[in-house]
């Protein structure tokens, strides 16, 4: 299996700040979206390793793990040092014989665009298994099986809108639903879906962590959405309308005020997120005004800018 360069992949150094690795992100995946490259294969191919790149490296633990072992990783895990065994493996101290590793096919998700690729599933794991408090063995009595825990990667569409996820475990199919306005870090749990029990006891149970993958224009503040709005200068400094569509699918027309800065931010209000426990209420949408400098300027250009700034000097 080859490794994975997640730098090269969205083109950052090695000490690359995380603010750096969230920009070079934010304008590949803007750029590789499939939402502006419908029926594009190759696009959608590059938007999921961007994505996987920045699930990395934008997460600190993760990028440090990533960081020391390096294309060495192979090694690592094959001189029995740990892997990723050692780090996603949660041993329990009440079973005899140690704990039962979940040997499923779940992995992580990435919405209705398949898995994150066979590297990271193999760098980073996709499951793991716990026992709950008090659930040790008993050689004589049945038991309740080991639970099952493992991550759910979803979009922010799919949290805003919800959707149904579809999975193997242990041969079995298995669909769950995830409701509209589903947080970050949400557990869902999945009775009986775990481990089979011991001496006739009762399965174990499924729990499954709720991830919402960084999406390239909007960034989530509790019940509200921030959406950066690249703007051209000449729009911003004469005025003019900026058309954007929202994650439930309707299009704002945003009147921009004449000599608008960099920076400005216009709230929409009721375009957020929907609100917990009352999700007929929603949160509002700030939207940041972020001015492009034009670039590649001809001569033609450039005197008139000049003419501008002396103009501004008289």
């Amino acid at each position: 299996m080859e490794f994975k360069d997640y730098y090269k992949i969205l083109g950052v150094e090695k000490d690359a700040t995380q603010e750096e690795i969230k920009k070079a992100y934010r304008k590949l995946a803007m750029k590789h979206h499939p939402d502006k490259n419908p029926g594009n294969k190759q696009a959608e191919e590059k938007f999921k390793e961007i994505t996987e790149a920045n699930e990395v490296l934008g997460n600190p633990d993760k990028r440090k793990k990533y960081d020391h072992l390096g294309a060495n990783w192979r090694q690592y895990e094959r001189s029995g040092a740990g892997g990723n065994q050692d780090w996603y493996r949660n041993y329990s101290s009440g079973s005899p014989g140690g704990s039962y590793q979940f040997e499923g096919d779940l992995g992580d998700l990435f919405g209705n665009m398949g898995g994150f690729s066979d590297f990271f599933e193999s760098f980073f794991g996709g499951r793991s298994t716990r026992q709950r408090p008090g659930q040790g063995f008993r050689r004589t009595a049945a038991s309740k099986g080991q639970d099952y825990e493992a991550n759910l990667n979803i979009s922010l569409a799919e949290a805003f809108k919800g959707t149904d996820s579809q999975f193997k475990i242990d041969g079995k199919t298995l669909r769950v639903k995830i409701a509209p306005g589903t947080r970050e870090g949400t557990k869902l749990r999945l009775k009986n879906q775990g481990a089979p029990g011991m001496r006739g006891g009762e399965r174990g149970d499924l729990y499954l962590n709720i991830h919402i993958i960084d999406d390239p224009f909007y960034e989530i503040k509790d019940d509200d959405l921030f959406f950066n709005l690249d703007l051209e200068l000449y729009t911003a400094v004469l005025g003019g309308k900026k058309q954007i569509t929202t994650l439930d699918g309707k299009t704002i027309n945003l009147n921009i005020p004449q000599e608008t800065d960099s920076g400005k931010i216009f709230k929409i209000k009721g375009m957020g997120l929907p609100k917990i426990p009352n999700k007929n209420l929603r949160g509002d949408l700030y939207i940041r005004v972020i001015i492009q400098i034009p670039k590649n300027l001809t001569e033609e250009e450039k005197k008139l800018f000049k003419k501008l700034n002396d103009l501004r000097k008289s």
